[in-house]
């Protein structure tokens, strides 16, 4: 679990370092899937991560509002904001974490409910899934998109017998 967060941290911070080269104008472009643009899916991906950290231990969660965001440096310092708690969260997890019961209580009065380990899961595969979509308008804008290889990243390199 900590590895493919660590992966995505790492992901996330290259599509940042990716974004200081490309216009504002393309950053905030309305485009087709993804949370409608490329600056606004970086935000999201950070606001969402928080969001279901912050909702499975039951803390109070709030929607932060894009448009106070509309800049790579503001979605950068969010993400770096948020970061602490949920690495925090992330590095504490365990084995006895992964069944504990989630409710999520929906507008419409309706329960849904999940173990903390599918949520979690869920969450890894959200950021995965969406920069997937950051790889196609990177093409869209002529630019090679930030590598997705989890390989040769270092990630391992702390387990026994790592490199």
């Amino acid at each position: 679990m900590q590895t493919l967060f660590r992966y995505n941290w790492m992901v996330r911070e290259e599509w940042y370092k990716w974004c200081e080269n490309l216009p504002k104008a393309e950053l905030l472009k309305p485009r087709t899937g993804g949370a409608g643009g490329i600056l606004k899916t970086l935000f999201h991906i950070a606001d969402v991560e928080w969001s279901w950290i912050m909702s499975i231990q039951g803390k109070p969660d709030f929607q932060e509002d894009f448009e106070q965001y509309r800049d790579l440096q503001k979605v950068r310092e969010l993400d770096a904001a948020f970061r602490p708690e949920v690495e925090q969260f992330v590095l504490a997890w365990n084995e006895e974490l992964e069944r504990k019961i989630y409710e999520d209580h929906r507008p419409d009065g309706s329960v849904v409910i999940d173990a903390w380990g599918e949520v979690m899961r869920h969450v890894i595969a959200h950021e995965i899934h969406h920069v997937g979509q950051l790889s196609i308008w990177a093409r869209e804008v002529g630019k090679t998109p930030v590598s997705a290889n989890l390989i040769g990243k270092g990630l391992m390199n702390s387990l026994p017998g790592g490199s």
